[in-house]
């Protein structure tokens, strides 16, 4: 008798189960989501006036007794179906601000903005790829017949393909300041916020006037995402852009151009400085690096500059992507003698008090060297009372870095929870269409709902199949996005 694997197994009984066209249904729901939600309750739409039950839905009506939501994770690496929803909204968030739409007007697109993208410093040499005028150059050649102190030569000859593992790797792992690198790494969100403040401060001066008197006439808005290097350390990518002071409604004065930007911009980087703690082991003072790119963004792609689709698309692009890209893992390090995950290493609630002493095993990572280096140095870190308030141990799995990954100043267009709010009401409303219920805004019903927490994610044969009913949405939304381009 054959023996089938138990993700077939469990397949077979999916596809054969009496619900499996209502499960299929609530799976392309959430867009094929890899993690859904469980859910149990009921919800109901009453006549406010007259205490009619007009609608009633219960999950005990489902085959499975449980309702599908989306988890909403941005990570491509956790969920592939809500990131692409997050790297869609982010692109709608950034182009709003850059051409007008979701309640911004289109005159935003002749404001000032730039593209800029500011770097972390060196912390020592590392592999890289090379190329010019179309071939590929040998890493780090100048310095081949030199060692460093630990008897290791200090360049590279090899001329690295682009999957090539070397890449982003340091050329001597014991010269390579990783103390530095994670504190840098950490106090980024701190670097980029110091740099708005001085950004301001250096227009004004450029312009002649007070800070206030700039502020008076010029709103500095922005919107950022950040993006890791094969190296493990965050690089800033960023949309800057002048408006009058109503904000996106109204034109800056026209000596508020491109050229302000230009100059105010690298003098403003240059000048951010960030101390860290106290420490035995001497204090830094962190700032950006030497490579900082600012090109315009233009209405069009014939000039030299950057297109608003470009920009647009670039920034959501990297929204949903985080660490793991550096080589490192996307979820934080946990106790794995407690769950059994083999995900080690961080002292849970359900070990204390129990007597289990986690251990501090990180070879046991499907990291790089280089990443479980970094993440050592975390955790060696944070230890130390001096960078409690880092909290580098929580975010060891982030190498460090503890800032959000996709921020924008205030005015600088609309919100993702905006976003997100019409989606909903949308569906909202189709729903109610279908159940032929009054209008979502109908001021004579009343919503009542009250829902659970019952699991989440699929079995092994569940997960096979939302996979593919994932790459069919995905598949079909790329058409509808062909059709609406042309």
């Amino acid at each position: 008798m054959t023996q089938h694997p138990a993700w077939f197994t469990d397949l077979a009984r999916v596809i054969n189960a009496p619900g499996f066209t209502r499960w299929r249904s609530m799976v392309a729901g959430t867009g094929g989501c890899a993690n859904p939600i469980h859910l149990a309750g009921e919800s109901l739409v009453v006549d406010s006036r007259t205490g009619e039950l007009l609608h009633h839905y219960s999950t005990t009506d489902e085959p499975t007794g449980h309702l599908l939501v989306a988890c909403g994770n941005r990570r491509a690496s956790v969920c592939p179906a809500c990131s692409e929803v997050y790297q869609a909204d982010t692109f709608h968030l950034i182009r709003a601000g850059l051409s007008g739409g979701k309640g911004v007007p289109d005159t935003v697109s002749t404001h000032p903005r730039v593209f800029a993208t500011f770097t972390a410093p060196s912390f020592g040499p590392v592999h890289t790829r090379r190329e010019a005028e179309g071939r590929v150059r040998p890493c780090r050649p100048r310095n081949r017949e030199r060692h460093c102190e630990h008897d290791r030569p200090a360049g590279c000859r090899s001329r690295h393909e682009k999957g090539d593992p070397q890449l982003g790797q340091p050329i001597c792992p014991d010269c390579y300041d990783y103390t530095g690198a994670v504190l840098w790494q950490a106090h980024a969100g701190v670097l980029w916020h110091r740099f708005t403040l001085n950004a301001r401060r250096e227009m004004a001066r450029l312009a002649g006037m007070t800070r206030h008197a700039f502020n008076s006439q010029v709103r500095v808005s922005f919107a950022k995402v950040a993006e890791y290097q094969r190296r493990g350390l965050v690089h800033f990518h960023a949309v800057i852009r002048l408006d009058g002071p109503g904000g996106a409604t109204e034109p800056p004065p026209s000596w508020a151009d491109h050229r302000l930007l230009a100059h105010a911009i690298p003098a403003a980087a240059k000048s951010v400085t960030v101390r860290t703690p106290s420490s035995d082991l001497g204090q830094r003072d962190l700032r950006w690096g030497d490579q900082l790119d600012i090109r315009p963004i233009l209405l069009g792609t014939s000039l030299d500059g950057l297109s608003e689709q470009a920009v647009a698309s670039y920034i959501a692009k990297y929204a949903s992507k985080g660490a793991e890209s550096s080589g490192t893992v996307d979820y934080r390090l946990s106790c794995g003698q407690c769950k059994g995950t083999g995900r080690v290493h961080r002292l849970c609630t359900q070990c204390a008090g129990t007597g289990i002493k986690p251990g501090l095993n990180l070879d046991l990572l499907p990291v790089t060297d280089h990443a479980r280096m970094m993440i050592r140095t975390c955790w060696t870190l944070g230890a130390r009372p001096e960078f409690a308030d880092l909290r580098l141990r929580p975010w060891a799995h982030m190498l460090g870095f503890r800032g959000h990954f996709s921020t924008k100043s205030r005015n600088y267009s609309t919100t993702l929870s905006a976003l997100r709010g019409a989606r909903f009401e949308h569906r909202a409303q189709e729903a109610r269409d279908r159940s032929g219920l009054p209008a979502l805004d109908d001021e004579t019903t009343l919503v009542m709902a009250h829902w659970r927490f019952a699991g989440s994610g699929y079995t092994p044969g569940e997960a096979i199949m939302a996979e593919h009913i994932r790459q069919r949405v995905s598949q079909a939304r790329a058409i509808a996005s062909q059709r609406e381009d042309a």
